[in-house]
């Protein structure tokens, strides 16, 4: 009923629906960087202060440019396979 390029368009589908959402769940988790905020308020920044959440932050940037390659690769072999079903 369906060609094999139908399935692999809704798998990629719902791949890039998962990955979406896995990627707002990142980016909703990640710390708020407001550097140079401390300066209105009165808060310093040491260098102590600075370092303790420099290994979470960075994996969760990290987690957030790989998952947003992921969507990017996704989205353009969608389109390939819709190119390809339309010729």
């Amino acid at each position: 009923m369906y060609s094999a390029s139908a399935y692999v368009r809704i798998v990629l589908m719902a791949l890039m629906v998962l990955i979406a959402l896995a990627l707002i769940i990142v980016i909703m988790f990640q710390p708020s960087s407001s550097s140079g905020m401390g300066a209105l308020t009165g808060q310093r920044d040491t260098f102590y202060s600075k370092d303790k959440s420099k290994s979470l932050e960075s994996v969760m940037k990290r987690i957030t440019v790989v998952l947003g390659i992921i969507e990017a690769v996704l989205a353009v072999a969608f389109f390939v396979t819709l190119l390809i079903a339309q010729w």
